[in-house]
C-alpha cells in the first residue's frame, strides 16, 4: 500500500452499481472509504455494504464526511450541478469517475465505445467477439458489473467498456488502447446547457490521453464528429468507417458487402449474412470488425461473431405477434436518433408507443418517417404536450396512456393484422419507470398478457 493510499479518504457519490464497485474496489487498495447517497441505496447494495464493512449514508450528504475527501468518485448519473459536487470543486477535491480510478488498477487492455446510439450493441457485440476469440475478457460500463468491481474481483486481459458522455466528463488520465465513437446527435442537451459543442466535446474526451500506439475509430459519415476531428490534435492511429464512401484503411460498407483493412489484409462479410438488419446496425457491424482485425483476430472468428451475435436486449428486440400485430420492444430508444432508426427499419401501418421525460428533442427531425409509416401515437407519459402539438396534423390517432399496461392494450386495440406496434419512447423512463429496462420489462409482461 502506497503513503497516498495509507492516509488517503475516498468519498463515493452514489449507490448503484458504480458507485458500490468503486467502494470495494477502494477498501481494497486500502483507502478510507465513504459513500453517499441522497436517495435510497437499494437492498442488494446496502448488503455489499455492511459485508465488506464500508461507511455508508442515504437519503442525504453530510457534508463534514464528505469534503474532507482527498478525492471523490461521483457516480455519472449525478450532474455537477448538485450542490455537494460544486462545494467539492470549490474546495480543490478533485472528483473523478469510477472508470478514472478503476483504470488505474489494471493493466489490461481497454476497448471503449462511446456515441449517442449503438453503444450497448457494438459493446456487446465486441465483446462475444473476443470471447469467440478465446481471449479472457470482461464486460463493463454501462453493460453488466461495474468496471472497478472486476478490476477488484477478476483479472481479465481485455475489458470492454460502453462509455456515456457522464462517465467521460470524470476522465482526466484514463486511455483506452482502442477508442470507438460511434456517431454524435443531440442527447443529454440538459445536462450540457443545450449546447450540442458541449456535448461533442465531452464524447470527445474518449480521445484525450491518446498516443500513436492506440487506435480511435470512428464514422466517417458523421458531421459533427468530422466537425469535432478537425478541432483537436489526435495523435492516435485513425481508422474510420463509412457507408457513403470507399475507405482505404479501416472499413466500408457499399450495401452489399463490408469491407475491412484495417491491418493491410483485407477482408470481406456479405452484408445479407450479418446477424444485425438494418442500417445503424451495419455501421456497428463495421465498429467492430475493425476492433476485431485491430486485435488480429483470426478473420473467420470476426465473420462468425458478425454472423452469429443476437441483438441486445430492449434494443428493436421482437416480443410477440398477437392476432397478426407484432410488438417490439425498443425502450433504449431514449434520445430521437435511435427512435431515427427504429422508425426507419419499420414497414408501414406502424402504432408507435413515444414519451416519457424530454430531454430536448426537436420532434421535426421525424415527421417525413412519422407521415410515411405511422398510423397511430400512443403517449406514454406524463406530460405529452410536446409531442401532440408537433404530430397533431400528421397523425389522425393520438392516445394518451400512464402505463405500460394501458399503452400495450390501446395499441393492440387500435391494431389490425399485419401492423407492428413500436415502443421507442424517444425520452429518458423516470417520469413513470425506474430506468429503460424497468419500462422494457413491464411492456413485454403486458403484450405476453393480451
Amino acid at each position: 500500500m502506497s503513503e497516498f493510499e495509507k492516509n488517503s479518504r475516498i468519498v463515493i457519490l452514489g449507490g448503484g452499481e458504480s458507485g458500490v464497485g468503486s467502494a470495494i474496489l477502494a477498501k481494497q487498495k486500502g483507502f478510507d472509504v465513504f459513500l453517499s447517497d441522497f436517495g435510497v441505496i437499494k437492498d442488494n447494495y446496502k448488503t455489499i455494504l455492511i459485508d465488506n464493512t464500508i461507511d455508508f449514508e442515504e437519503q442525504k450528504h453530510t457534508k463534514e464526511k464528505i469534503l474532507n475527501a482527498t478525492e471523490i468518485i461521483k457516480s455519472p448519473g449525478i450532474p455537477e450541478t448538485v450542490e455537494i459536487v460544486k462545494l467539492a470543486l470549490k474546495n480543490s477535491i478533485p472528483v473523478i469517475s469510477e472508470i478514472e480510478f478503476a483504470g488505474r488498477y489494471t493493466n489490461a487492455k481497454t476497448i471503449c465505445i462511446t456515441g449517442s446510439n449503438g453503444k450497448t450493441t457494438t459493446t456487446s457485440l465486441i465483446y462475444f467477439m473476443l470471447q469467440n476469440a478465446g481471449l479472457n475478457v470482461g464486460i463493463a460500463g454501462n453493460v453488466g458489473k461495474s468496471f472497478a468491481l472486476q478490476v477488484a474481483q477478476e483479472k481479465f486481459d481485455f475489458y470492454v467498456i460502453e462509455l456515456s458522455s457522464f462517465q467521460l466528463d470524470g476522465i482526466f488520465d484514463f486511455k483506452p488502447d482502442i477508442a470507438i465513437l460511434l456517431n454524435i446527435t443531440p442527447d443529454h442537451l440538459d445536462r450540457y446547457e443545450y449546447s450540442l459543442t458541449k456535448y461533442a466535446e465531452s464524447k470527445f474526451r474518449i480521445t484525450k490521453n491518446l498516443t500513436p500506439d492506440e487506435y480511435f475509430i470512428f464514422c466517417a459519415d458523421d458531421e459533427i464528429t468530422l466537425k469535432s476531428l478537425e478541432k483537436i490534435v489526435c495523435k492516435a492511429q485513425q481508422l474510420p468507417f463509412s457507408l457513403k464512401d470507399k475507405i482505404s484503411c479501416g472499413a466500408y460498407d457499399d450495401g452489399v458487402n463490408q469491407y475491412f483493412n484495417a491491418t493491410g489484409n483485407m477482408f470481406i462479410v456479405p452484408v445479407d449474412e450479418l446477424s444485425l438488419k438494418g442500417k445503424h446496425n451495419r455501421y456497428n457491424s463495421l465498429a467492430a470488425g475493425i476492433t476485431g482485425d485491430v486485435l488480429n483476430i483470426k478473420k473467420e472468428v470476426i465473420r462468425e461473431s458478425l454472423r452469429g451475435f443476437n441483438a441486445v436486449e430492449h434494443r428493436l428486440e421482437t416480443v410477440a405477434t398477437v392476432k397478426g400485430i407484432t410488438f417490439i420492444n425498443d425502450s433504449k430508444a431514449t434520445n430521437i436518433n435511435s427512435c431515427w432508426y427504429a422508425l426507419e427499419s419499420m414497414p408501414k401501418n406502424v402504432i408507435w408507443i413515444v414519451g416519457g421525460i424530454d430531454k430536448g428533442n426537436d420532434y421535426s427531425q421525424l415527421m417525413s418517417l412519422v407521415k410515411e409509416k405511422v398510423k397511430a401515437i400512443v403517449c406514454l407519459g406524463v406530460d405529452n404536450s410536446k409531442i401532440i402539438a408537433a404530430f397533431k396534423d400528421a397523425v389522425l390517432v393520438i392516445k394518451e396512456t400512464i402505463s405500460a399496461e394501458e399503452a400495450v392494450k390501446v395499441s393492440y386495440e387500435l391494431g389490425v393484422k399485419d401492423d407492428v406496434v413500436l415502443l421507442s419512447p424517444a425520452c429518458a423512463s423516470f417520469d413513470l419507470f425506474n430506468n429503460y429496462e424497468d419500462r422494457g420489462e413491464k411492456f413485454k409482461n403486458a403484450v405476453m398478457n393480451l
